[in-house]
């Protein structure tokens, strides 16, 4: 059994109450398929729990933006990474060469001993390309990334947990036969973790799955939204609405 996160975005708050329940399941492997910054208030903390807790990490599109600079980001994103990028430089040296080895140590893509695929956004681009629940009408995608996938994958980077299916479904874990459990079989699916610290399907209790080989199972955790709320309305160089919308999940 694993865990498998994605999307913490500075939010350490949630990801410590995700990281609690899975010890309190016995889990010992955790991977994560990045955005661990950009967005929230904690960056650096989150950083360090993740080098402590995950065995593996892949690269997202805010690590990229924050070894660099950030690209097609919106105002309120790129004014967020930009000061994470300060406050890693701003670390005490042995922490910020901790850090930024680790940022620029992180690959694209990896597989698992199972064989499944992890990225962050989808086989294609695996830093940029986002895979919505929308896609399903969209057979050209679904085929071209479909075509770069053995068996399952697992991904991140849209906030909106689920399964994509090859035949040309999408099922969110409300809507499963089993709520929040999928049962893998022979066809080939991505799954999308959802998001620990910024989710986007209207709860905005922290998301991650667990992965036995058999099946995923998804789970849900609260934890101080408000708090969480509250640094980044302390923040000036924060926009309020990533606050506003940790409390509405969207």
């Amino acid at each position: 059994m694993k865990a498998i996160i994605s999307d913490i975005h500075g939010n350490y708050e949630a990801l410590r109450a995700v990281l609690d329940d899975i010890a309190s399941r016995k889990i010992t492997e955790i991977i994560c398929l990045g955005d661990i910054v950009g967005y929230g208030p904690s960056p650096v903390e989150c950083l360090e729990a993740v080098q402590k807790r995950c065995r593996l990490t892949i690269k997202g599109n805010h690590e990229e933006a924050a070894l660099n600079d950030p690209v097609d980001f919106n105002y309120r994103a790129e004014a967020a990474i930009r000061w994470t990028q300060e406050r890693i430089r701003e670390s005490p040296r042995e922490e910020q060469a901790r850090n930024i080895a680790f940022l620029e140590s992180l690959k694209e893509t990896a597989t698992d001993e199972s064989g499944a695929l992890l990225v962050h956004g989808t086989p294609r681009q695996p830093t940029r390309d986002y895979l919505f629940p929308r896609d399903i009408r969209d057979k050209a995608k679904l085929d071209e990334i479909f075509a770069k996938v053995a068996t399952y994958c697992f991904v991140g980077h849209s906030h909106i947990p689920g399964v994509f299916a090859a035949t040309g479904t999408y099922t969110h874990p409300n809507d499963m036969m089993m709520a929040g459990i999928h049962i893998l079989d022979n066809t080939k699916c991505i799954i999308n973790v959802g998001s620990v610290g910024q989710p986007r399907d209207e709860d905005p209790r922290a998301c991650y799955c667990t992965f036995d080989g058999d099946s995923v199972v998804f789970r849900r955790v609260t934890y101080d939204v408000k708090g969480v709320m509250r640094k980044i309305y302390a923040n000036n160089r924060l926009h309020k609405s990533l606050a506003d919308r940790l409390e509405q999940g969207k």
